[in-house]
């Protein structure tokens, strides 16, 4: 039996927020792929908010920006916009619905540890009210369809298998 907020009716309510959060991703990241991105100014600015009193940034994750990322900027410069188009993308048609939440989420939390408020905060609380929607979530969407085929598709590859 499907929870309250898994029925077909709110699941609209969930799919006009997966969208939109897909809009703000595939926006954010078409961006960067069109107009050019460099991380490296965000990087040096994030670890440069490390210092002081009431550091807007931890140590720990100022020294993962110095040690990791920084050195391997240009893995980064690909990383971020594809990486925020293709959830973009996802959210939007409904499609690896749960893998992009948790790729979004995961992009909002780690702009936020670099001390980047502005929208991450909005964006990350509904990545994560969206994930606990589950298959409210993904109802209206590609994943409807193209979940229970890979589940049978590999259960029938299962089944194979052992005979």
């Amino acid at each position: 039996m499907k929870k309250w907020y898994q029925t077909p009716q709110v699941a609209v309510i969930w799919t006009i927020a997966r969208v939109w959060l897909g809009l703000q991703w595939l926006q954010a990241g078409w961006g960067k792929i069109t107009g050019g991105f460099d991380a490296g100014g965000f990087l040096q600015g994030a670890i440069a908010k490390a210092g002081g009193d009431h550091p807007a940034v931890q140590g720990w994750y100022a020294n993962f920006l110095q040690n990791v990322a920084a050195p391997n900027i240009d893995l980064f410069n690909v990383l971020i916009p594809w990486g925020e188009t293709l959830v973009g993308l996802g959210l939007i048609l409904g499609a690896a619905t749960i893998p992009a939440l948790i790729a979004a989420a995961f992009m909002n939390l780690n702009f936020l540890l670099a001390g980047t408020t502005s929208t991450n905060p909005i964006l990350y609380t509904v990545a994560v009210v969206l994930l606990f929607a589950g298959s409210g979530a993904t109802y209206w969407g590609v994943d409807r369809f193209a979940v229970p085929y890979l589940k049978a598709a590999i259960n029938k590859k299962a089944v194979a298998n052992k005979a």
